[in-house]
């Protein structure tokens, strides 16, 4: 089992705790990773492009000139694809992107990812994250004390406002509860904050 030490918000150590194998000690899978990311993606796509077709655009629907013997090309509607201002062919509709993997396939492209950071040093295991005030210039001089500069993801658990208060003006902190875990955010964050009491959820969960 992969082992990792426990830090308190001073950046002290003060023990270490085994990660479970199933979730943090897992073999890099870059494929899979990657399709649960595109899936990710497709589903967070608004599909709200549209165009007009030539029934939807504006404009008369009378034949524009007759038939024959005027020298010009046949026309039935100036509405019509190839006339300027006329209506789309084939183009996009409003539609959804999403589609779903099996959860088997991303629980282990989650632990998956979760492995890889762990091995690349990019998660954080505190005793407790406890702020004196909900404030956000609390919540970031805690981080720049752990040396957590860049993205960072925390992980909470149910009721705890204060940290919730604390990140919102803080743009590269992102909270997430240990069910809403998910391959993206965890490679898009530097790096990933989890109190040991949250830990053993996101174990429970994830395993």
């Amino acid at each position: 089992m992969p082992t990792v030490d426990v830090l308190d918000i001073h950046k002290r150590k003060v023990g270490s705790v085994e990660l479970h194998d199933g979730v943090f000690g897992v073999e890099a899978d870059g494929p899979l990773v990657h399709t649960a990311v595109v899936m990710q993606q497709a589903c967070a796509r608004q599909g709200t492009a549209s165009t007009l077709t030539r029934g939807e655009v504006s404009g008369s629907g009378r034949k524009p000139w007759k038939q024959k013997h005027t020298g010009r090309a046949r026309a039935g509607s100036i509405r019509s694809p190839i006339w300027r201002h006329g209506g789309r062919v084939f183009g996009p509709r409003p539609r959804s992107y999403a589609y779903s993997l099996p959860k088997k396939k991303y629980r282990a492209a989650l632990q998956s990812a979760l492995s890889a950071k762990l091995a690349a040093g990019g998660i954080v295991v505190v005793s407790a994250l406890t702020l004196e005030e909900p404030k956000t210039r609390r919540l970031a001089k805690v981080l720049a004390q752990m040396g957590l500069t860049g993205k960072t993801l925390i992980v909470i658990g149910e009721g705890r406002t204060d940290l919730e208060r604390a990140a919102r003006n803080l743009r590269e902190v992102k909270l997430i509860k240990p069910e809403e875990l998910n391959v993206y955010d965890v490679l898009r964050h530097d790096s990933i904050v989890i109190p040991e009491r949250e830990l053993l959820r996101v174990q429970e969960v994830w395993s």
